[in-house]
């Protein structure tokens, strides 16, 4: 089984679909006001976005996108007028992570793991 892609609500397509161009997914079907479908820079995963009448109560939805110069992206994407809520740092979990909100409130962490991802110290036999 592989992961193909991920769908999370938004209340204005319109809106989000910038943003995501903007951070540097590749828009491939827009069928508003309803959907619209994105690939990932690197692999094969695609990423959609479905319009919702009310968003998901609590914490919402964390995304996670891996980059491989991390810093060198954060920086392009502040230039660009992204706000990020933290900017990249080393976690305990071996991750440099980077954090921001997209325009429905959705946690967005732009990471960089390299072999830490499938295979931390940690990880069981």
């Amino acid at each position: 089984m592989n992961l193909n892609q991920i769908t999370i609500p938004s209340l204005e397509l319109t809106k989000s679909i910038q943003f995501y161009q903007t951070l540097g997914l590749n828009l491939i079907v827009e069928s508003l006001p309803h959907y619209a479908r994105f690939e990932c820079r690197d692999g094969s995963s695609t990423f959609s976005i479905h319009k919702v009448e009310q968003l998901p109560k609590g914490e919402g939805i964390w995304i996670y996108f891996e980059c491989q110069n991390l810093d060198e992206y954060v920086s392009e994407l502040t230039s660009k007028g992204f706000k990020f809520e933290e900017l990249p740092n080393d976690k305990n979990w071996l991750w440099r992570e980077a954090r921001l909100k997209d325009p429905d409130n959705n946690q967005l962490i732009l990471y960089y793991a390299g072999n830490n991802r499938l295979n931390p110290p940690w990880r069981i036999k």
